[in-house]
């Protein structure tokens, strides 16, 4: 199968989802060659902000394999993917990414993610939604638990 193949069927699983009342947005995540999950924009049918595309295929993709990498399998999205669903796909590792329209196709339709992009390159405190740092003494522990833990699983 081919790449042109995949960014079709996200394309029609997208127009599907608007038509059962999601967003325009739909994901594949394929290992050799075969469709191993659909994601479909969930935002306003689950009232959750994360649950765009990319992270619903990720997540179903995961359970799939049994492990939290996508090592070995290709995501294809209808769309070029926002900022939290690149932090997703870089956590999950996959091998590559195929999108369809840019995100500025989507911003011509409303979904426009320049000002996180833009808000990304600001300090925390001068966001929209400011980002306050709270030192405290005993931050580090969680971090020193996880370096102590005998069965600690890197990722």
């Amino acid at each position: 199968m081919t790449p042109e193949y995949f960014i079709r069927k996200v394309i029609v699983s997208a127009q599907e989802n608007v038509r059962r009342g999601g967003g325009p947005f739909a994901a594949l995540v394929v290992h050799h060659g075969e469709i191993l999950a659909l994601g479909t924009n969930r935002v306003t049918t689950d009232n959750d902000p994360t649950a765009h595309a990319e992270i619903v295929a990720i997540r179903e993709a995961c359970r799939q394999l049994g492990h939290f990498q996508l090592t070995g399998c290709d995501l294809y999205t209808s769309c070029e993917p926002c900022p939290m669903c690149l932090g997703a796909i870089y956590w999950a590792r996959p091998a590559r990414v195929f999108y369809a329209a840019t995100r500025y196709e989507a911003a011509r339709a409303g979904f426009d993610d320049a000002f996180i992009y833009e808000e990304l390159t600001r300090p925390g405190p001068e966001r929209r939604i400011p980002l306050i740092h709270v030192p405290d003494e005993t931050a580090w522990m969680p971090f020193q638990a996880w370096l102590d833990h005998p069965d600690r699983k890197p990722y």
